[in-house]
């Protein structure tokens, strides 16, 4: 295999835990993604859905799985009282979390321990902002604005299959905001040794225009080692990351993660590219 297109898939969703990436503002997850259900014989299995979680679920050790508390589950269409909540980030210290990951170490060896209440997407503090600086989100974000989001992406394989090529083509983002696409590597989420997530190429960011469209390309270096070469960490996934504050953080995808300033909009529903291999 040396080139395939396919098509993203939305989301509010980083890891299962927390359960998204966005509340609304009575501190509830919206949840598009992955959800953890009751199983008629006391278990727990996982189906992609839809729904209001509680913050108040269970948490279990980081691996492990819980049921998620449901306050009400929705479907395609988006009833209207769901569609129009207004979207938020998650207060720090982040909620119904397992993840022992500092996102990025160097730069804010902190950041784990900070605090902040929640903050409605278009009222997210951005450092030294002044009103003369012109923030461009002027208005609340709704559900139904953040649902409109499609991507593409076509990856090929070039140099002799030692680099791959990602190309993205976007629709439906927010509008004038500033993204980031992050790789997910076959061991971030290993619960016996999790690797730290990082960017998909650096500079790892674009900026949509006023329609909300937007484009991304980047070559990495050996992203699909054969998975029985020694240490191999393959790219299983990519998301496409709304950044609430603004910024970029050069070799760390964020300064929180989960939610706390990076927003999980489109990436892929499972692990894929196993059909491509390449080679250092």
């Amino acid at each position: 295999m040396k080139k395939k297109t396919y098509e993203l898939d939305l989301t509010t969703q980083g890891p299962l835990y927390p359960p998204s990436e966005v509340m609304d503002g009575d501190g509830n997850f919206i949840v598009i993604g992955a959800i953890n259900y009751p199983t008629a014989a006391g278990g727990c299995e996982t189906q992609w859905g839809r729904a209001i979680v509680s913050p108040n679920s269970k948490v279990p050790p980081f691996g492990g799985m819980a049921t998620y508390e449901i306050v009400e589950s929705f479907d395609d269409p988006i009833p209207a009282h769901i569609a129009g909540k207004v979207l938020h980030t998650l207060p720090l210290p982040l909620p119904c979390t397992n993840y022992p990951m500092l996102f990025a170490p160097e730069q804010y060896p902190q950041a784990n321990s900070e605090k902040r209440p929640s903050y409605a997407f278009h009222k997210t503090p951005i450092p030294d902002l002044k009103p003369e600086h012109g923030r461009q989100l002027q208005d609340p974000v709704t559900l139904a604005d953040w649902t409109r989001a499609r991507g593409e992406l076509a990856v090929e394989l070039v140099g002799n299959r030692r680099v791959a090529r990602f190309s993205f083509l976007f629709e439906g983002l927010l509008p004038c905001s500033l993204y980031t696409i992050m790789s997910l590597r076959q061991h971030d989420l290993n619960p016996s040794g999790p690797t730290r997530p990082g960017p998909l190429g650096v500079p790892n960011v674009f900026v949509t225009n006023y329609q909300g469209t937007g484009q991304y390309d980047v070559v990495l270096p050996n992203p699909f080692p054969s998975p029985d070469t020694a240490g191999a960490n393959r790219i299983v996934n990519v998301v496409v990351l709304w950044m609430s504050d603004q910024m970029s953080h050069g070799g760390a995808i964020g300064r929180y993660g989960l939610g706390g300033d990076i927003h999980a909009q489109l990436k892929f529903r499972k692990p894929m590219f196993d059909d491509f291999i390449t080679q250092a």
